[in-house]
């Protein structure tokens, strides 16, 4: 089930423009290219960032979210229609043959349930040629970023055209280690509506993670950094042999 920040229609409308700088995204274009890949699968593209940039390269791409608020917003925007878009995940795909399959940000973090992680894992492997590669980020659990996550450290109002002033923060809920569960809350100032959106993340090992891929089928080919998180994160790529 998505979280509200992507799942409802007044959330998802604005976080394109609360979160504006997607540099992150800088080394899979990269990955992209280095892997001369042609057909990608966009495993939780959320609005659809990523995807477009890829399309707008000439690649043929899939987006897959389950929050069809997110896919609403990704298909309303210019050059849209280049990209293929499926609400679901990747354990429910379409007959699909693909180059590169990714998972930014925090997507593969959000896959809490261990089953469910296998699942998305073989989902992907399914529907990669031989010699396609899986390529994901995950936070270092010894970083314990979650520290980072209050409200002093994160309090901003943003000015955004047709809705106006919105004034949002992060606080950390609960650490159960693996899991960190966090909440953003929102506060519109033409109506003095309050939303908040509860997100829980699960924060893997690096062992763990390639033990699951091995056991999936996967060749782990290496272990990336972040550019953008130098030191905090692991970049996997995995390859179908």
């Amino acid at each position: 089930m998505a979280d509200e920040c992507f799942g409802r229609p007044r959330l998802a409308a604005i976080y394109d423009p609360l979160d504006p700088d997607r540099s992150d995204l800088d080394a899979y274009v990269e990955m992209t290219e280095e892997f001369e890949a042609r057909q990608v699968l966009d495993i939780g593209c959320g609005t659809g960032v990523f995807a477009r940039a890829l399309a707008e390269r000439g690649i043929e791409v899939v987006g897959v979210d389950p929050a069809q608020a997110s896919i609403d917003v990704a298909r309303a925007k210019p050059g849209s229609e280049r990209v293929r878009w499926i609400c679901g995940d990747a354990t429910t795909l379409p007959p699909l043959r693909v180059d590169l399959a990714t998972m930014t940000a925090n997507v593969a973090q959000q896959i809490l349930d261990p089953q469910a992680w296998r699942e998305t894992l073989r989902g992907a492997y399914e529907v990669l040629r031989p010699g396609g590669r899986l390529v994901f980020e995950t936070r270092d659990p010894a970083g314990r970023a979650w520290e980072e996550w209050n409200r002093e450290a994160s309090y901003r109002v943003t000015e955004i055209p047709g809705v106006g002033a919105v004034e949002s923060w992060v606080q950390v809920v609960e650490v159960s280690e693996p899991l960190v569960t966090f909440r953003w809350t929102y506060v519109f100032a033409v109506d003095g509506q309050v939303l908040t959106s509860d997100s829980t993340l699960r924060f893997r090992e690096r062992q763990e993670v390639g033990t699951e891929l091995i056991a999936q089928g996967y060749e782990v080919e290496g272990v990336r950094d972040a550019p953008d998180r130098p030191g905090k994160e692991f970049v996997f790529v995995a390859r179908r042999p």
